[in-house]
């Protein structure tokens, strides 16, 4: 019997279904497959590593350069970046717009992080700001916002929330509250506010689709902010507890609206507060080993079952 005829007896016999029949049967036909999702990935990463390049030269060779054919060089290539993409952009919508080409996106990727190295390099050189440089994060976060919201680009909005963070952390620490505790109030304080944000402009019907990136920003950070309760603190049980119920409240509703990251989320981070405490003072190698492959093994059958789930009712 051919694969492609156990395949459909498998899918006949509701051992498959239809999605994961026809995902299979595409290979064993060696059919063409998109690789869309991870060619994205890589021009991202290559758009990040260019930036990245370009901080290192800046930094390492301003000396021999002189400020001003590096400033002249980084002004020149952002003009030319931005104008390439405001000359293609399509008219704004309070909707989901699709880009015009994919190069768009990562040309606006680029300037956004080219931006960050011409601002640092500034700030490196002339010390224009001085003490009060990390308003310089609050620009572009301000900056990376309008962008994304300009070109509906989610990459850059995570950029702009992710540079926000940075700013939030720095004027919690400017104002002296420098100590776990409070660096993680300011964390817990700044998840909310995420989430808030994003469900106000949802509720608004502004770029409805960006919820989600702001509630995996949200998430992340709430959910290691209160992670890093556990085993330092002496209620650290407390904060485990906390972590069990946040998380399942995640999981329910990650299955509730079909969000499978956000139910990885609730199991994950929960698990690894509980096990931090139920750790705490253990010193055999054995029994951590045996908790980690017993616990581990439950953890990852349960995410593989969900997934299994999610996959069925697709």
């Amino acid at each position: 019997m051919r694969m492609l005829d156990r395949l459909a007896r498998w899918k006949e016999s509701g051992a498959i279904s239809k999605p994961q029949h026809d995902a299979i049967a595409g290979i064993v036909r060696k059919d063409r497959f998109s690789v869309y999702v991870e060619l994205n990935i890589l021009l991202y990463l290559g758009a990040l590593s260019i930036a990245g390049g370009v901080a290192w030269t800046v930094r390492e060779h301003f000396s021999d350069l002189g400020d001003f054919a590096i400033l002249c060089s980084l002004s020149v290539v952002l003009v030319l970046s931005f104008y390439y993409c405001f000359s293609r952009v399509l008219p704004f919508s309070m909707g989901e717009v699709e880009s015009p080409n994919p190069v768009v996106d990562y040309v606006l990727y680029l300037a956004c992080a080219l931006f960050s190295v011409t601002l640092g390099y500034i700030e490196f050189r002339f010390e224009v700001l001085k003490a009060a440089w990390d308003y310089y994060l609050l620009v572009s976060a301000a900056l990376f916002f309008v962008l994304a919201y300009r070109f509906d680009n989610r990459f850059v909005l995570s950029l702009g929330l992710s540079t926000l963070a940075g700013w939030f952390g720095l004027r919690f620490w400017r104002f002296g509250f420098i100590s776990p505790s409070s660096l993680r109030g300011a964390a817990l304080a700044y998840g909310a506010i995420v989430a808030a944000l994003g469900s106000f402009l949802q509720s608004r019907e502004i770029k409805k689709h960006f919820f989600e990136t702001y509630l995996h920003i949200a998430a992340n950070v709430v959910f290691m902010a209160m992670l890093s309760g556990v085993d330092r603190d002496a209620g650290g049980w407390l904060w485990a507890a906390a972590l069990v119920a946040l998380g399942t409240f995640a999981v329910m509703m990650g299955i509730r609206n079909r969000k499978f990251a956000f139910v990885a989320y609730g199991t994950i981070y929960p698990y690894l507060g509980v096990s931090l405490e139920l750790l705490r003072g253990i010193h055999d190698d054995v029994t951590i080993l045996s908790y980690i492959v017993v616990s581990g093994t439950a953890v990852v059958v349960w995410l593989v079952y969900l997934a299994r789930r999610f996959g069925r009712e697709s």
